[in-house]
């Protein structure tokens, strides 16, 4: 899972760090993202049974700051909240890209601790439950 932490890391580094000399910070975060939603769909691994500690979600706290350094024109967009009832009235919502990006990083800095710090097994089977129950909502 090498190319996963690669890709972890190529996403992360926009919310840990603000001394970036990347081009085009906007596409290489995209191209990132949809290779992180492409390796969602590659995961394979046998459940780890094993009691691991919990990751500390304190460990960061400086990452909705370094993005909004990193991406200073990430505002408000707008968002259908009922695409699947198509015979009712489209209700729009608002949603902040800096708070998604906030979140998907935090999801995918803890699939990497796992790897880390408790077992392959378990960062796989983390980053299939954490991407299907919330990372991709805000991709």
């Amino acid at each position: 899972m090498k190319e996963l932490i690669e890709i972890i890391d190529n996403i992360t580094k926009y919310g840990l760090r603000t001394d970036l000399n990347v081009k085009n910070k906007e596409k290489d975060l995209e191209q990132n993202l949809v290779r992180l939603y492409s390796k969602y769909f590659d995961i394979d691994y046998e459940f780890d049974e094993k009691d691991y500690p919990d990751f500390d979600k304190n460990l960061y706290p400086q990452i909705i700051e370094n993005i909004q350094k990193n991406f200073p024109d990430f505002g408000f967009y707008h968002s259908f909240l009922n695409t699947n009832e198509i015979f009712n009235e489209a209700e729009t919502g608002t949603g902040v890209a800096v708070d998604d990006l906030s979140h998907i990083i935090n999801d995918i800095l803890e699939v990497k601790w796992r790897f880390e710090n408790t077992s392959e097994a378990d960062g796989l089977w983390y980053f299939d439950f954490i991407f299907y129950c919330h990372t991709h909502q805000h991709l």
